[in-house]
């Protein structure tokens, strides 16, 4: 699809949990390594361009528990800090922010928001793992504050190919323009 075209200075790349304790899970459709390629393929072009890169990560020893029917299994007691460091494939700089979260959606009691119209952004373009779960809820906790979202569809991935799809074919055509990573650094052009 040919109709995306990003005006990288009021973009923003924001990538999900590439983070120790969740890449070596097994991810599908794309595997984990797919997707930390693709993550850093996409932050490079969007520093080229003038873009903002963010990266968010769960902090698994400060996760939000809450009474729910299906938990995410996340052990009782101290976790190796080095769970949440973001894995060095990924790509991230210096200059890239870094934003930790204490649940599943990435805007939810953190300063992603606040610092994505610090620096005049208008639409996120967003990957990362789970796209069920905070690939998702962020999409849907920035729409509901006014961003425009991009979701690269073939550098996320989740636990499930039916939660991917699902997401991917239902959610997100109404929240968000799907588009591949070559789609993506090619509007950045």
């Amino acid at each position: 699809m040919s109709d995306l075209h990003l005006d990288a200075k009021k973009t923003a790349l924001v990538v999900i949990d590439l983070q120790k304790g969740v890449v070596g899970r097994p991810i599908v459709p794309h595997t984990a390594s797919d997707i930390v390629e693709r993550s850093s393929r996409l932050a490079k072009a969007m520093r080229e361009k003038g873009g903002a890169v963010v990266y968010v990560r769960v902090d698994f020893n400060d996760f939000l528990r809450l009474p729910v029917d299906q938990p995410p299994a996340i052990p009782d007691g101290p976790l190796p800090a080095e769970l949440s460091e973001i894995v060095p494939e990924a790509g991230m700089l210096p200059g890239d922010a870094l934003v930790t979260k204490r649940h599943h959606g990435a805007f939810a009691r953190t300063e992603l928001e606040s610092l994505l119209k610090a620096h005049g952004v208008e639409t996120v373009v967003i990957c990362g793992v789970s796209t069920s779960v905070g690939v998702e809820s962020t999409a849907r906790q920035g729409t509901g504050l006014g961003f425009a979202f991009v979701v690269v569809e073939d550098a996320c991935g989740a636990m499930a190919v039916e939660e991917h799809a699902y997401a991917v074919k239902i959610i997100f055509p109404r929240l968000a323009k799907v588009r591949s990573t070559d789609e993506v650094i090619a509007a950045l052009a």
